[in-house]
């Protein structure tokens, strides 16, 4: 069994997991580096076997989507410049002529198995345990969601009702008025 890097943990692949185009995606270099190879081989062995990654699996960003994660995360993974650093490696530069790919949980499988590395396909556990635990995480807030909006409509209705059982029960909660006086003086009918 090939040995695994002690900061290789599952919290911190799931620091390396973004939303993009709506997917949860993990870029390149960060696979790469987990794996423990380098970008360019990774890359390589992806066009070598580029029908293993449909659409869904992988796909490439662009410079609009490169530019909001420069702005999104300055000071994790991207710096300034454009020029994306890793987080584990923050002095290697990345050639930001080739835009970087994008991988979701399929893909990140699919890549650890095109790259004939048992490194790779044992880290591979370690990827896809951080995307499930953020899958779990997010049908976890749904659920939450879903049960909060609920009890806020349950509320808002229970408002209604009291609002309306206070209007009726106003009126007996007042002092009942005083016996009417007579009115003193002249009067003319």
């Amino acid at each position: 069994m090939p040995r695994i890097k002690s900061e290789i943990v599952v919290n911190e692949v799931e620091t390396l997991i973004f939303t993009i185009r709506g997917q949860k995606v993990i870029l390149d270099a960060d696979l790469a580096r987990i794996y423990q190879v380098k970008t360019k081989v990774l890359n390589q062995a992806v066009r070598r076997n580029s029908n293993r990654f449909p659409g869904d699996f992988m796909f490439r960003l662009t410079h609009e989507e490169l530019k909001n994660l420069n702005s999104e995360f300055p000071s994790t993974k991207f710096q300034a410049t454009g020029a994306m650093r890793s987080q584990f490696v923050t002095a290697s530069k990345r050639n930001i002529r080739f835009l970087p790919l994008a991988f979701t949980e399929h893909g990140a499988l699919m890549a650890a198995n095109v790259l004939n590395s048992g490194t790779a396909v044992t880290l591979s556990i370690y990827v896809i345990r951080a995307f499930l635990r953020m899958w779990q995480a997010l049908t976890a807030n749904q659920i939450l969601e879903k049960r909060l909006m609920e009890i806020e409509k349950t509320l808002l209705n229970h408002d209604a009702a009291f609002r309306d059982l206070y209007q009726i029960i106003r009126p007996l909660l007042l002092p009942p008025p005083g016996p009417k006086r007579r009115r003193i003086g002249f009067q003319a009918n």
